[in-house]
């Protein structure tokens, strides 16, 4: 199963000053460089994300999945440049 990334993502990853790409971790969906230095690798292949559920079932769904991602990983989501933050901040 392969992931694409959406714009979404690279507009995001474009306000973070950072670049992603398709990720070589196996079962992650993305890699983050930021000055050309990978920092981290996010999400888990299989999972969905904002920009999947928009796609898939719409905005009403897509923002109840994003509050419930919010909630769920609050304490590791607001912690600067980890893996967290950026999977937040680029998936969600």
């Amino acid at each position: 199963m392969t992931y694409t990334i959406s714009e979404y993502t690279k507009n995001q990853a474009k306000k973070l000053g950072v670049s992603v790409k398709a990720s070589t971790v196996r079962g992650k969906k993305i890699d983050v460089y930021k000055c050309n230095k990978k920092v981290a690798s996010i999400g888990a292949k299989g999972y969905g994300d904002y920009p999947t559920f928009l796609r898939e079932r719409g905005k009403k769904y897509a923002e109840e999945r994003r509050l419930a991602y919010k909630k769920r990983h609050q304490k590791n989501r607001t912690i600067p440049n980890t893996p967290g933050f950026y999977a937040d901040k680029l998936l969600w």
